[in-house]
């Protein structure tokens, strides 16, 4: 990082990540400023972020609330857009240097390319842009010497492992998992699990759809896709380990036997803060962490045939082409149905699984596959669904 600020947009400013990385910036005014703010539909906290931020430009994509924000927004000096349109465009800004996705599912690809396009490095929040189509991302990233820098715990910290080392000397990572709040349950013991039961995560707090996503396991599902995009690895160089006390946030294994592993209390500001502040190391206040009250940190395997979504990943990741875009696309609806109980948690994965069987495949999908991929497993989600109730 130079001396100069580092003007910062955030694509997703009201969520979890968005708002801790906020919290970052406000810790450090003299390095970082925020360039953009973009939320979905938070309107309310996103002018309460822009009135002490002060970007140049907002974008609240549900159109419907443009005007409110333009209103208050209005005596500010600050420009106002509305639309995902506005969203994806916004990104090539040339005041921007870095792009924090911190957009939720799918939402999140057409900016991330755009921004990529425009040559501004990315800490990537946002793991369904690499799940659905990592090679395009990639490929991309190294067409335009853009640095994709991971802010997901578990990804920053291989990234940090990585400092000083090639991707070649890579034997395996292991990608750690706490587990989630239902570890050690059985299938008959999950189906007649509540949302309310789902959104209680032992160990992190974060938006409700990635909560369930690490309850079903999906999201260390989609983490492992999403690695081995990152690190250019083959599937079976990606491994899960549950580790309950998420202290261990994740292990880089190198060829001669050695390890790395990067370790911390489960606080995502610091790998956002890491991300934001890359190649320098910014100062904090975050609470330190003491072996001495962890005197055991252990380590187990994860229950595919409980947790089938993080089977149907590796699966998905085997079969690659299209397919991670299918599971993908499968699992956002699931998951919305699942929060609006009209879809049991154990009824999620069938779903999915039927999803990616039924839907054809593309072995070398283009940016516009991926788009029909999409739509049409969505639309076949939802008839599933509807067929349950």
């Amino acid at each position: 990082m130079t001396d100069q600020k580092r003007n910062i947009a955030i694509l997703g400013s009201t969520g979890s990540i968005g708002a801790q990385a906020l919290d970052v910036v406000r810790s450090h005014a003299d390095k970082l400023a925020v360039e953009v703010l973009t939320a979905n539909s938070n309107s309310a906290l996103l002018i309460q972020q822009a009135i002490e931020f002060k970007p140049n430009v907002v974008v609240i994509g549900n159109e419907d609330k443009y005007q409110e924000v333009f209103d208050a927004l209005d005596a500010h000096d600050i420009q106002v857009f509305a639309g995902n349109k506005a969203i994806a465009d916004v990104v090539t800004y040339p005041s921007i240097n870095m792009v924090l996705t911190a957009m939720v599912g799918y939402a999140g690809l057409l900016p991330t390319i755009n921004a990529i396009e425009s040559g501004k490095h990315i800490a990537l929040a946002n793991k369904e842009t690499l799940v659905v189509a990592g090679e395009i991302i990639m490929g991309l990233a190294d067409k335009h010497g853009v640095e994709i820098i991971p802010v997901d715990s578990e990804h920053s910290a291989i990234y940090q492992c990585l400092v000083g080392e090639t991707y070649e000397s890579i034997e395996k990572i292991y990608l750690t998992a706490s587990g989630g709040p239902f570890r050690g349950r059985k299938a008959d013991q999950l189906a007649a699990i509540t949302k309310a039961q789902a959104l209680k995560h032992p160990n992190w707090e974060m938006g409700a759809k990635i909560t369930i996503d690490s309850a079903s396991m999906m999201n260390k599902g989609l983490e492992v896709i999403e690695a081995k995009w990152l690190f250019n690895l083959k599937p079976e160089q990606v491994d899960v380990i549950v580790h309950p006390q998420s202290i261990v946030h994740s292990i880089a294994q190198f060829r001669d036997g050695s390890m790395k592993a990067q370790l911390g209390l489960p606080d995502m500001k610091l790998p956002i803060q890491y991300a934001l502040g890359f190649p320098k190391r910014l100062d904090s206040n975050f609470e330190r962490f003491n072996f001495i009250n962890y005197p055991a940190l252990t380590f187990e395997q994860p229950d595919k045939e409980t947790f089938r979504n993080l089977g149907l990943a590796y699966e998905a990741m085997h079969a690659a082409g299209n397919i991670p875009c299918i599971m993908n696309a499968a699992n956002e609806v699931v998951v919305d149905a699942f929060l609006k109980d009209r879809v049991g948690f154990l009824q999620m994965s069938d779903v999915i699984g039927d999803c990616m069987q039924k839907v054809n495949k593309i072995e070398k999908p283009s940016y516009e596959d991926y788009v029909a991929s999409d739509s049409e497993t969505r639309s076949l989600a939802l008839e599933m669904i509807n067929k349950l109730n």
